[in-house]
């Protein structure tokens, strides 16, 4: 992960770990699921379902585990009704965090995430203290086999409009709109993305180059993860490189 990258830092994730599947699957599940029930099972017409799909797939969620899902959000099957809930607030160092939950119980989820920042020397904050730092973008990752211009060529006529290097992988930006388009000019051009999704990516960055911040940060931001109902954590940090590997170590 690189810590001089536009995006490396934006969301961070712990390590895949087999143990882990599981409740990773959970979660995009849970999302396939509210798209289903926000726009129809119908995934022509369903731009956010066509996101959530691809996303569950590039995590190897089986198809028959997406399709009882959106079968769920539809109203074909019987299922819980999440909600989507947003929630912002600020970890050590002055680094903002915005946290994003599907909750069946708005009240719980967000005592729990309180708690969650409280204990990890963050505090939250009233909705819209955080996000104006942030845009909601679209993002595809292609592996670093690919060069600079190939990816380019084909993705800015696709409607890209950026790229970056974040060490093992390129990263393309555009409009929320045109995140499928792009991933699929990239499929068409036999470069297959590794993931794609909506992002909040910040404007502007935070750099924390003390190790003990750095762990601060870090602990608030797995922790908030690892929660049932969050499905995504955005920040704004940036860690240099020596600083993420001694954390990782």
């Amino acid at each position: 992960m690189s810590g001089h990258s536009k995006w490396a830092t934006t969301k961070y994730r712990k390590g895949a770990q087999d143990s882990a599947r599981a409740k990773v699957f959970a979660k995009i599940i849970r999302q396939v699921e509210v798209a289903a029930r926000e726009g129809g099972s119908d995934m022509t017409a369903n731009a956010s379902l066509r996101t959530m799909y691809a996303k569950a797939r590039d995590s190897s969620v089986p198809i028959d585990t997406i399709e009882r899902a959106i079968k769920r959000g539809s109203g074909e099957l019987e299922g819980v009704r999440y909600e989507s809930i947003a929630y912002e607030g600020y970890a050590p160092a002055g680094v903002a965090v915005i946290v994003e939950c599907l909750s069946d119980n708005r009240n719980r989820t967000g005592a729990e995430i309180r708690n969650l920042f409280n204990k990890n020397g963050g505090s939250m904050s009233e909705p819209g203290a955080v996000s104006w730092q942030f845009e909601r973008k679209g993002t595809v990752a292609v592996p670093k086999k690919f060069s600079e211009d190939e990816i380019l060529e084909v993705a800015m006529e696709a409607g890209a409009e950026d790229l970056t290097d974040d060490g093992e992988q390129w990263t393309v930006t555009c409009s929320p709109a045109d995140l499928m388009a792009v991933r699929t000019a990239l499929e068409e051009a036999s470069m297959e993305p590794s993931a794609s999704e909506l992002a909040m990516v910040p404007t502007t960055t935070v750099e924390v180059t003390s190790e003990s911040e750095a762990k601060r940060v870090l602990r608030l931001i797995e922790a908030l993860d690892d929660h049932d109902d969050v499905q995504n954590v955005f920040s704004n940090f940036d860690i240099p490189d020596e600083v993420m590997a001694a954390y990782q170590g």
